[in-house]
């Protein structure tokens, strides 16, 4: 927020003679003031970024609860460790590598190389509560991961890559799309990608297709999960063991989507136009939160007439996964689409969540919370999508000082955006594939990747673990040969 000027020799002529004194008191009053209204502003903007930062973190309960409702209960533990992990080791690593590589400026157009360690912080450019809130969105790049290779990892390679893809991969990336020196950032000052730069808001490309993509070369790497395929290579149905679990987690992240979409603006006292006005950024996070709310409602209701018209059922799980998929896919253009496209956008993307699990289970891959499916192919059609349906007047408000910028296809904009969406999608792909991908294939040749087949038919909670999340009888361990009971270690 700019401060209001006053000046004592302006008051002076409208006060008449021997008015210095009286000039100079109201000028002196008046400028506390105006500072005070400069404070108020940054204490406005900084406490909204804070309590965005604290809605994406809630996300990471919702992840541990979906997770832990989609994984067969003697894995229970195991997975929900990983998603306590995730935030703990993000964290550190974030802080003592993380944050440079991505927002560490002046640097270059591929890697920041300021604040190590949060040195030199706060800064003018950057306080706290940015800090945590893109450390939150860090830990959400991890989780997605940790959903793909569930049931059949090592916990050692839990930490390795979470450290691994929290401290190096995703800040590299995000400094590419997000940072204001990042070669592909719509915030560059000059010499824009295609004219545009990459309009990613919140990340579909940054956090659900790096996710992603780094979850599948694992899943890849590791191989199905025992039981998956049967001799004869057909699918065979691992259901998680609560439902009840998978819905809670589902509502959790729904409600911490709110703070990763609309929180993206970074801030919200600013004023589109003359001061004054009604419309600002307020309305924009809005519009913000309501795109984000439609995608999510019709990729829930298109996946359940779609799943039941394929299968028969009205399924649960693919209800949420559904919804999870819309919400993916209409983070890129949240902020500069209007609420039809986003209907749009999430009918496409149920169906995009829909054809990517039958592909997956043709070339016989496991993923067990379908977190490459989701995050990887509904992140990449909410890239495409926002090159399509972005409109000009919301693309101006959202990243102004290019008045020319190209927006969506459908909309008149041209194909420029759509060219630089697609440099995105490559880019991101390869890059993490070659790291992540290197990783994975490390550990696997270093057998710290994948657990030993009696450690799988028996359950991590009891063998990696120590005990079990509940006392319980698990009928597929029992057809299996295994019995879980309330004395602790498998029957065989």
């Amino acid at each position: 927020m700019a401060a209001i000027t006053c000046s004592a020799t302006d008051l002076q002529p409208l006060l008449g003679p021997n008015a210095t004194a009286a000039a100079e008191y109201i000028c002196s009053r008046f400028g506390a003031m105006s500072n005070k209204f400069v404070d108020m502003g940054y204490a406005i903007d900084n406490t909204y970024l804070l309590f965005s930062a604290y809605l994406v973190f809630s996300m990471q309960l919702g992840f541990a609860m979906l997770c832990a409702g989609s994984v067969r209960a003697k894995n229970t533990m195991n997975i929900m460790l990983t998603n306590v992990l995730d935030a703990a080791t993000g964290g550190i690593f974030y802080y003592l590598f993380g944050f440079a590589f991505a927002y560490g400026t002046p640097s270059n157009g591929f890697i920041g190389k300021q604040f190590f360690g949060l040195s030199h912080f706060p800064s003018p450019s950057f306080d706290y509560g940015f800090f945590l809130y893109q450390w939150a969105f860090a830990i959400a790049a991890a989780g997605i991961t940790s959903g793909s290779i569930a049931e059949r990892t090592q916990f050692v390679a839990y930490l390795i890559y979470s450290s691994f893809l929290t401290g190096f991969v995703y800040p590299i990336v995000s400094h590419w799309f997000w940072s204001s020196d990042g070669w592909a950032s719509p915030a560059r000052a000059e010499n824009l990608l295609f004219g545009s730069g990459v309009i990613d808001f919140a990340g579909s490309g940054v956090v659900h297709l790096v996710g992603g993509i780094a979850g599948l070369w694992g899943a890849l790497i590791e191989g199905p999960r025992i039981g998956r395929f049967d001799h004869e290579g057909r699918s065979v149905t691992m259901r998680g063991h609560s439902g009840t679990l998978v819905v809670l987690g589902t509502f959790l992240l729904w409600f911490g989507w709110y703070g990763f979409n609309a929180g993206s603006f970074l801030n919200i006292l600013k004023v589109y136009g003359d001061s004054g006005s009604s419309y600002g950024q307020w309305s924009a996070v809005g519009r913000t939160a309501v795109t984000t709310t439609l995608a999510g409602c019709a990729a829930a209701l298109t996946t359940l007439f779609g799943k039941r018209m394929l299968s028969g059922h009205w399924n649960l799980t693919d209800v949420c996964n559904g919804l999870l998929g819309g919400f993916a896919a209409i983070t890129s253009g949240c902020s500069v689409v209007d609420p039809w496209a986003a209907i749009i956008c999430g009918i496409v993307a149920a169906w995009v969540l829909i054809g990517c699990n039958k592909l997956a289970e043709k070339l016989k891959f496991d993923d067990p919370l379908e977190a490459a499916q989701l995050h990887g192919g509904c992140g990449t059609w909410g890239i495409i999508f926002t090159a399509l349906f972005a409109k000009k007047a919301y693309v101006n408000e959202v990243y102004p000082g290019h008045p020319e910028r190209p927006f969506g296809l459908f909309i008149g904009g041209g194909a420029k955006l759509l060219a630089a969406h697609l440099v995105q999608i490559v880019a991101v792909a390869a890059f993490v594939s070659v790291t992540m991908g290197t990783l994975f294939f490390l550990l696997h040749k270093l057998e710290l990747l994948r657990i030993s087949s009696d450690d799988e038919m028996a359950g991590m909670d009891v063998t990696s673990h120590g005990g079990l999340a509940y006392v319980y009888t698990d009928g597929d361990d029992m057809n299996s040969g295994y019995m879980v009971s309330r004395g602790g270690p498998p029957n065989v």
